[in-house]
């Protein structure tokens, strides 16, 4: 089905959620209610575009009609410039509507669950990798979102060798999914004497927060080993064996917690980061897959490239996957993510169109 044949069915299904919306039973029943209303307010912006497009049309035959059959010059001049007008909004509410149509991602509300690991650079990629973590912390505060601390290892000069957090909140795997990837800075370490510029590199990894439902994990299939928490915590943090490691057997992915003082509140964290990660790993191989019929721009789930760049001598940040250098690196790391998260997110909606566009969907 081409999208536009769409049209008709979406504006039905519009009209009955809203005479739901009206209906006594579905008013006296909260649940039901809530979701009517989320169903009707997704669909309101895509109802909305396809009338005006409807109204434009019809103002665009008229004129049309008009600019080749009126009877006076220059009735028939104003006509034809009103056409190029009409014409220009018909492709600019095509472009609009295209881009509402474009399936939304299931997982897009999800929390996400965010891994920061230092990579290659000693010290400097720890430093780094703190600075990463601040830099997301600082954009969720922005955002209003929550951050709930899994694990941390630090490193032996501050920063961290890895930390990983859940960030809770409004579309918050949807905005942060396309930060996947391995990110270089580039400046000179604060252990440098010589004044020397120096490239190091993290890696970031955001995935969905799974529910049970998404990945069925069998209790034979796990190694669940305790131990004692080491840095630094309350009292009873590293006086008791409550930090927990599970190994994922059939797999080998190894998931550790250590933030809370309970073994079993860091036993089900760690079983959350858990399936989050087979269930990114699942996500992973279907997109390669489609990877390999069609090039994609971002989010292919390959996290070995190069995605971003941060230099601070020119005081610049550069996303390789679409080209953009903005000239407030200071500004990015103290959270103001905002215009790189944006542009992401249109490559990649337009990177859809572009697959829909090719199967004439």
């Amino acid at each position: 089905m081409k999208w536009e044949e769409r049209i008709p069915d979406l504006l039905r299904k519009f009209e009955t959620l809203t005479a739901r919306l009206a209906d006594p039973a579905t008013l006296g029943d909260p649940a039901t209610l809530r979701e009517v209303a989320r169903e009707h307010a997704e669909l309101a912006p895509m109802v909305e575009a396809a009338q005006r497009l409807g109204r434009v049309r019809a103002q665009l035959a008229e004129a049309r009609e008009l600019a080749e059959s009126g009877e006076d010059a220059d009735l028939r001049e104003l006509a034809r410039a009103e056409v190029e007008d009409l014409a220009a909004q018909e492709d600019a509410l095509t472009a609009e509507l295209r881009r509402l149509l474009v399936p939304k991602d299931p997982l897009a509300d999800r929390a996400a669950v965010v891994e920061i690991r230092a990579g290659t650079g000693g010290d400097e990629a720890g430093l780094f990798a703190g600075d990463l973590f601040r830099m997301y912390t600082r954009y969720a505060e922005r955002k209003h979102w929550s951050v709930e601390l899994v694990d941390v290892s630090e490193g032996e000069v501050g920063g961290y060798k890895e930390v990983v957090f859940v960030v809770r909140g409004k579309d918050a795997y949807g905005e942060l999914r396309n930060e996947s990837g391995v990110h270089r800075v580039q400046r000179v370490p604060a252990t440098e004497s010589q004044g020397r510029i120096h490239t190091s590199a993290a890696t970031v990894a955001v995935l969905p927060e799974a529910e049970e439902v998404d990945v069925e994990i069998k209790e034979e299939d796990l190694r669940i080993d305790v131990y004692r928490s080491s840095g630094p915590g309350g009292q009873s943090v590293n006086t008791t064996d409550s930090a927990v490691r599970i190994t994922h057997i059939p797999t080998g992915v190894v998931v550790t917690c250590q933030d809370e003082k309970s073994q079993h509140k860091n036993k089900a964290k760690a079983l959350k980061v858990l399936r989050s990660r087979l269930l990114d790993a699942r996500i992973a191989a279907q997109e390669a897959e489609r990877a390999r019929e069609r090039k994609t721009m971002v989010g292919t789930g390959d996290r070995s490239a190069k995605i971003r760049t941060y230099n601070f001598p020119q005081g610049r940040v550069t996303d390789h996957r679409i080209g953009l250098t903005l000239y407030r690196l200071q500004d990015v790391l103290d959270g103001d993510l905002d215009e790189l998260v944006q542009a992401l997110k249109l490559a990649r909606e337009m990177e859809h169109l572009e697959a829909s566009a090719s199967a004439g969907v």
